[in-house]
């Protein structure tokens, strides 16, 4: 064999022996890239409903909450009171974003709380996180949960209306997110949350938002004390159109509430939307005839606060039940709310605007509610409930229940135990006489004399 055919055979065995190993690398290449699932990507429907329910969301709180709060209280404390919701809105808004998203949803700690990986929102970007929301920016889910982080405290307000320092409050409030509201999100929707990985379903804040500000509320009533002359000294509500209207507010914001949680525009958003409704409208009805029943006549606040005990009722069930099982959703708070709210004279505490019977009771009557009525065939990313051959279903929802009462009243107690001693919660008897605007704002809300 010549030199010159051996050199062409040596190219050419070199050339096979490299198609050989290469081929099949590549081949696999291909079919893991293949393989291999999208990224995520935007969907500009999901997005522009979920930044549309934020905005409700805002809404809720200012004007919704602030408005149906500010009509109950007295002339001299309605400029004191939706300066609670207003300015809540401010200070949230700033600390969720340094430090309370990442508290709430960032990378799991133990099962109890999110890392500071995301503080500021480092890493918290305009693409999807899979983990939470997979066809909307990040940021659009993280000022979605804001307007939660918001609303929350600020359904505590009610509870010490009309006697409580202002300066004590703002410190209470950021005490309040950090070290309850934070860490509770994180317990249920963070992913790890060790009350998420127990199964425990909430579908958009029965325990988050309504047992812990409404047991909270309860902590802040007993150690704040009753308003001066309270069951001594009629104390009606100033302004109850400013009442109706801010529960109007809540009822047509509460869509935002409810059907966004869906995280999308879809099928589920559908059917958390119709069962709001349902169980919003029964409530109404069902407050309104108790009442009608058992004191002669209906009254418009009751109708309002029936209609708002509905939709904290619905809330934690919202993703997860058909339209008749709503129905019994708020037929019980109807009843059930109505009856806690009035309890309390009898048992003693001051809750001013009823945060305890209505979000308390309410919250805690829809968690159990959906450990009885959950449906996969409604999600079927939830889990039936009793009623559909799940009996654990409501075990899970027990747990939630009580883990939720005891962070919430333990930790409001500490903190306003610590703050009593550090700033004293209460303004003096003369400043809560003369009315929280004037000795706490230097305003009054009407210009006219109307009597206090």
């Amino acid at each position: 064999m010549s030199r010159k055919v051996r050199l062409w055979f040596f190219i050419i065995s070199v050339l096979l022996w490299v198609v050989t190993l290469f081929v099949p690398w590549a081949a696999f290449a291909q079919e893991a890239q293949q393989a291999a699932p999208p990224p995520p990507k935007i969907d500009s429907g999901d997005t522009a409903w979920m930044l549309t329910s934020a905005a409700l969301v805002l809404m809720m709180t200012i004007p919704g909450l602030a408005l149906f709060y500010g009509g109950m209280v007295r002339r001299k404390n309605a400029l004191g009171t939706l300066m609670h919701s207003f300015i809540i809105a401010a200070l949230i808004s700033v600390q969720w974003v340094l430090w309370g998203y990442s508290l709430a949803f960032g990378p799991d700690k133990g099962g109890l709380v999110g890392g500071l990986e995301w503080l500021g929102l480092t890493g918290v970007g305009l693409d999807p996180n899979p983990d939470y929301s997979a066809t909307i920016p990040h940021q659009a889910f993280m000022i979605y949960q804001l307007m939660f982080a918001i609303i929350t405290p600020a359904l505590i307000t009610g509870a010490f209306a009309e006697r409580m320092k202002f300066s004590t409050f703002l410190v209470f409030m950021l005490l309040w997110a950090t070290f309850i509201y934070d860490p509770l999100a994180h317990w249920v929707w963070g992913v790890k949350g060790w009350l998420r990985e127990l199964g425990a379903l909430d579908f958009a804040g029965g325990t988050v938002v309504h047992i812990s500000s409404g047991i909270s509320a309860l902590a802040a009533a007993i150690l704040i004390g009753r308003r001066r002359g309270y069951g001594h000294e009629p104390m009606p509500p100033h302004n109850l159109p400013f009442t109706v209207l801010g529960a109007s507010l809540l009822w047509v914001g509460w869509f935002g509430f409810n059907a966004g949680s869906a995280l999308s525009a879809g099928g589920l958003a559908t059917s958390a939307f119709v069962v709001t409704n349902t169980a919003t409208a029964t409530a109404a009805l069902a407050w309104m005839f108790t009442e009608w029943i058992t004191r002669g006549k209906p009254t418009t606040l009751g109708a309002a606060s029936g209609a708002v005990a509905g939709l904290v009722a619905i809330t934690p069930a919202s993703g997860f039940v058909a339209p008749l099982p709503s129905i019994i959703i708020g037929l019980g708070a109807g009843v059930f709310c109505y009856t806690a709210c009035n309890l309390k004279t009898k048992l003693g505490y001051d809750d001013s605007l009823d945060v305890v019977g209505v979000h308390g009771i309410g919250g805690t009557w829809g968690a159990l509610a959906t450990g009885l009525f959950a449906s996969k065939a409604i999600n079927e990313a939830g889990a039936d409930g009793l009623f559909y051959g799940n009996p654990g279903q409501m075990k899970a929802q027990f747990i939630a229940v009580l883990a939720t009462w005891v962070l919430a009243f333990v930790g409001t107690t500490i903190i306003l135990k610590v703050l009593d001693v550090a700033m004293g919660l209460r303004v003096s008897e003369g400043e809560e006489i003369q009315g929280l605007d004037l000795s706490q704002h230097s305003e009054s809300a009407y210009a006219l004399e109307l009597p206090m």
